[in-house]
């Protein structure tokens, strides 16, 4: 397979996968965690750039899909109820829960706005104070500084009305609950960029120091992929295992020290459910009990109702790379982006979603 469009320099890239290519002997199983590493190794189709000798398989780091279903349904729930706003960014709406989505909430008469900042949300709470407003706060440690600036900023202004439901995840948890169950073989792993911005390498040392697998921060260029295998591939043949970064432009050891104290400041850790991993301790960030009053899930009663998993969707598999989207007989038949059964189809960050527009370059 030649190289594919996106590679802003060929000739560079052509030397990094020459370079793979001599030194890669043994046989190795690489993981990216990130959901847009996903996308663009598929969209790219470094897979079958790569020697036969590398396998990539791909983490549950969707934040969108990894969201369990019993908290959508709290989602949903909260959406109902009278007098509420819901603030979410759009990426959220068409995905299924239990019964329903945000999107045919809205469609039946939820107040279910599309927001592309917590500002956004504080905003509505300002103009609606005869509302309550409740802002969906789901992602990684990329977005839950801003949530929890967000929340400073309601306690500072004296915004009453302004609520967050977090469903927000940390990383490392679910990397070691990956490794500790022993389903997938492991020889080297792909760590995020815009996760690592934030909580910086140093997240990851516990990889390579307990279980003496080599880790590598990518950025999310197709030659920045091509470099982080490269960066694996060396350690691997010299029975090496530490973290390195190949993305020194957006990433350093100790990350975003500002942002971790602002998440710390206003979070802490606590369980959370993953799809496809269940609970995993300490994985989860929930309000402290200073901003506790801020805290959704505390301020209102609702009633999410039994959770129930879509008939026939093996996404949490898919998450847990133990299956692939092709392995799903829902695939491109019953479940397509215009009519998702689960939300690995949903996301722009999806193995579903990504296979389904990109698998002629996978193939």
């Amino acid at each position: 397979m030649t190289l594919a469009d996106g590679f802003r320099d060929t000739e560079l890239a052509r030397g990094v996968l020459a370079g793979i290519r001599q030194a890669s002997t043994r046989q190795v199983r690489l993981m990216e965690f990130c959901g847009g590493h996903t996308v663009a190794i598929m969209r790219h189709g470094i897979r079958q750039l790569l020697p036969p000798t590398i396998e990539m398989l791909s983490g549950p780091g969707c934040p969108v899909c990894v969201t369990d279903n019993s908290d959508l349904d709290k989602a949903l729930a909260l959406a109902r109820l009278p007098g509420v706003i819901l603030a979410t960014f759009g990426d959220m709406l068409k995905v299924p829960g239990s019964r329903s989505s945000l999107q045919e909430a809205r469609a039946e008469g939820a107040d279910v706005r599309i927001v592309y900042s917590t500002l956004d949300a504080l905003d509505i709470a300002g103009q609606n104070p005869a509302c309550r407003v409740v802002f969906l706060g789901v992602g990684f440690e990329t977005t839950a500084p801003t949530v929890a600036a967000s929340v400073l900023q309601a306690a500072k202004g004296g915004v009453p009305n302004y609520y967050v439901l977090s469903m927000h995840k940390v990383c490392p948890p679910a990397i070691r609950a990956i490794l500790d169950s022993g389903e997938v073989k492991v020889s080297g792993l792909i760590c995020p960029g815009h996760v690592s911005a934030v909580a910086g390498s140093r997240a990851w040392d516990f990889i390579a120091l307990d279980y003496g697998i080599p880790c590598v921060v990518s950025g999310f260029e197709p030659l920045d992929i091509l470099q982080a295998v490269r960066m694996l591939v060396d350690q691997l043949e010299k029975g090496e295992s530490r973290v390195e970064i190949a993305y020194r432009r957006g990433v350093t050891p100790d990350g975003n020290r500002r942002a971790l104290e602002v998440m710390a400041q206003v979070f802490e850790p606590c369980p959370a459910r993953w799809r496809g991993l269940g609970a995993v301790p300490g994985s989860g960030l929930r309000l402290r009990d200073a901003y506790r009053r801020f805290d959704a899930e505390a301020a209102f009663d609702f009633d999410p109702g039994p959770t129930v998993e879509p008939e026939g969707c093996i996404c949490g598999e898919v998450l847990r790379a133990v299956r692939t989207p092709r392995d799903c007989g829902l695939f491109r038949t019953v479940c397509t982006p215009a009519s998702p059964v689960g939300p690995c189809m949903v996301s722009s960050e999806g193995a579903c979603a990504a296979c389904y527009l990109y698998g002629a370059a996978d193939e």
